[in-house]
């Protein structure tokens, strides 16, 4: 079984700067054969708040041959309670009517495939908790199958124990019961995006894969982060336990945000300290 992890495309029909790398990325995809492609989020742009940009990602996406499964980003959904795009109802609802489920399970060749929608948690809700009795049941019910775990946000930056790091990770409290759960249950991989950073590490007996992005990386804009930059997709293969390869994908563009940040997240650009 052959799954292509792609993730952070940030696709929009108003902000065209990163779509001219999916021809490459849908060339090498097709050329896999892969079996199942998973798009850990970030699918947009600004899907949070434009159906637009939501729409035209997913005519790109069904462009391609191979099932496709997804979950959403911060980008897609919207983030945390005091961010300038929270999620709420709206948010989710255009998610959810406009791309599909923002969670899921797929059963094959022996595993379960869990995709979550990671942008719930640190909000400690009803969504929340739904989600978690969710991911509990389809655990418990995996009947043997080994399990690999898909989402936006990876469980930690630097290492397992670390405080809360904003805006890059999975809250403590949050990742505390993911560890459970996953200690709990045979679960081989967790699979993220987000950091547009490319690296691969453990977890006690899970494999922890960043799936680089398909869009841009950061250069001075944000701290340095493990692993490395590079624009591209990861291949996962599955047997009795998994193998992934994160591969720089031919053809395709390795935008710098910093350079283009104004234009397409000018609320991202931090304020500059007054000179004195």
């Amino acid at each position: 079984m052959k799954i292509i992890q792609i993730t952070d495309t940030h696709f929009s029909p108003n902000k065209p700067h990163f779509n001219g790398n999916w021809a490459p990325l849908l060339t090498w995809i097709e050329e896999t054969g892969a079996d199942l492609i998973v798009h850990t989020g970030d699918l947009t742009v600004d899907g949070a708040d434009k159906d637009e940009d939501i729409t035209f990602s997913m005519d790109l996406m069904r462009q391609v041959s191979i099932p496709m499964l997804i979950v959403p980003g911060n980008h897609d959904v919207g983030h945390f309670k005091e961010s300038d795009q929270p999620v709420n109802a709206e948010r989710l609802a255009r998610w959810r009517s406009l791309a599909g489920d923002d969670r899921w399970l797929e059963d094959t060749a022996g595993w379960r495939f869990v995709g979550l929608n990671s942008l719930l948690l640190g909000h400690e809700d009803d969504e929340e908790e739904a989600q978690f009795e969710w991911l509990a049941e389809a655990l418990s019910e995996r009947a043997g199958r080994r399990v690999a775990l898909f989402a936006h946000k990876p469980l930690f930056v630097d290492a397992p124990d670390e405080g809360d790091t904003g805006y890059w990770s999975v809250r403590p409290s949050q990742r505390r019961r993911l560890y459970d759960l996953i200690e709990a249950h045979d679960v081989a991989l967790f699979a993220s995006g987000h950091l547009h950073w490319a690296w691969q590490g453990r977890f006690d007996n899970t494999q922890l894969t960043w799936g680089p992005s398909a869009a841009f990386i950061i250069d001075e804009m944000e701290r340095e982060m493990p692993g490395e930059r590079l624009i591209g997709a990861v291949v996962h293969e599955f047997d009795t336990s998994v193998a992934s390869t994160i591969v720089a994908v031919p053809g395709m563009t390795a935008h710098v945000l910093d350079d283009v940040v104004h234009e397409v997240y000018p609320q991202a650009v931090k304020p500059r300290e007054p000179v004195e």
